[in-house]
């Protein structure tokens, strides 16, 4: 059974405040370090239950936003692609089921440690951390590099690009603000713990989660802490924020929903077990995300009411990605699952060779997604038919980014990968 219970806890407290760029290279193989993969895993034996539960100390509301916060673009590029984490571009269409299988390899980036970081992609530039503590900005034409910066560990946070600025985390427990062009740090902001949560930015506030159980919410501009809200374990899971309301997963196994402006918290619901590195994905007033429960659950975006839930063979550490009334998710059961938006019926899945982490883009009618088989994959988005796939030297956990008319992706071994369309000469054209 499902118990859900709406209510809205503010507790005010105090809180301590050269690499090398190669043609149709791959690299060496590297696979992802078993202490992201099995780390605190912690996995407690209990019912399938969303349950609404007392609050504790919550710590919100510690810093209180002003009225002079500088404004940030809410279509920036980031992870999941928007604010909702909708990981679907309907502005995008040089890619379509007719040409996608004339995709090959274009340039790749060679790195010295794995890349599960998520690319963001804008203004002609490739952003991506490597788990080799330096974070990149490349020409995604050319797979230049243009500006990188060291961080003190690995940087496997997902960038988000607003207004000239890129944020990321890294593992030093930073989260690093800098120019997009330069590469230049504008500020830092020191946490408790390691950062795998992605940021997400809107209204000149940045979100990201903390492994030291934090959900922060920082002035854009100038770093400076606004409000802070604890749980109860990590929050790798990366905010969504949608109509004033950010929305995040913590490793104690609750979906979060808090007001975006002052951090006071609206509602929580209870998984099974923990929402690890699932993020939510929120359209038409439905929230999605995974659980280590094997679960992927629908809940009422205003309540926390569960709408429906759908059980996968595994662990579902992927975030899902919604488009035209399908969810698409992948589990550590290597199946990639298409299911209706409105009851969870599943339409289609598709069983790759490894565990499915990566989290599917949703672009033209493809769907991309990796697998830790090593490959990516691209499946037609109504049937789950395979259209191509590009096996790397390592598991992908990375989920892929899709550009003007190019494909990027992190892998294991130690490589971002760039895809183009193998051009067409006039003698091809000319025959149809």
């Amino acid at each position: 059974m499902f118990i859900c219970h709406a209510y809205v806890v503010k507790i005010a407290a105090c809180l301590k405040n050269d690499m090398e760029i190669k043609k149709d290279n791959r690299g060496h193989i590297s696979r992802v370090k078993a202490s992201l993969l099995i780390a605190l895993v912690g996995l407690v034996v209990g019912s399938v239950v969303f349950l609404a539960t007392p609050a504790r100390q919550w710590v919100t509301g510690l810093f209180h936003a002003g009225a002079g916060v500088s404004p940030a673009n809410s279509n920036a590029a980031m992870f999941g692609y928007d604010l909702q984490h909708t990981h679907f571009d309907a502005g995008e269409h040089l890619l379509n089921t007719g040409n996608v299988n004339r995709l090959v390899l274009d340039w790749t980036l060679s790195t010295s440690a794995f890349i599960i970081s998520t690319p963001a992609v804008t203004g002609g530039v490739v952003y991506v951390g490597s788990n080799d503590q330096s974070f990149y900005a490349l020409d995604a034409r050319t797979g230049k590099t243009l500006w990188f910066h060291v961080a003190k560990a690995d940087i496997g946070s997902s960038p988000a690009v607003a207004n000239g600025i890129v944020y990321v985390g890294s593992s030093d427990h930073k989260l690093y603000s800098f120019n997009a062009r330069t590469g230049k740090v504008v500020w830092t902001y020191m946490t408790g713990n390691a950062i795998w949560s992605s940021p997400a930015v809107a209204n000149g506030m940045v979100y990201i989660g903390s492994n030291d159980t934090t959900l922060y919410a920082l002035d854009a501009a100038t770093g400076k802490g606004l409000w802070g809200h604890a749980t109860d374990n990590f929050v790798s899971s990366s905010p969504a924020l949608v109509n004033g309301v950010v929305y995040v997963g913590s490793e104690d196994g609750n979906l979060y929903a808090l007001d975006a402006k002052e951090g006071t918290m609206l509602w929580t619901a209870q998984a099974g077990l923990a929402i690890r590195v699932s993020s939510p994905a929120v359209v038409n007033g439905v929230v999605y995300i995974g659980s280590r429960d094997h679960t992927l659950y629908a809940l009422d975006a205003n309540t926390g009411r569960v709408l429906w839930s759908y059980k996968a063979g595994d662990i579902i550490d992927s975030t899902p990605a919604v488009a035209d009334g399908i969810v698409y998710v992948g589990s550590h059961d290597h199946r990639l699952y298409a299911l209706d938006a409105g009851i969870g019926e599943e339409y289609w899945s598709y069983t790759t060779g490894g565990i499915v982490d990566s989290s599917p883009a949703v672009v033209d009618g493809i769907v991309y997604v990796g697998s830790q088989d090593h490959s990516l994959y691209t499946l037609s988005a109504q049937a789950g038919k395979k259209l191509w796939s590009f096996a790397t030297g390592g598991s992908i956990i990375s989920s892929p980014k899709v550009a003007n008319g190019l494909v990027f992706v992190g892998s294991s071994d130690h490589s971002l990968y760039a895809f183009n369309q193998m051009s067409i000469s006039p003698d091809e054209q000319a025959k149809g």
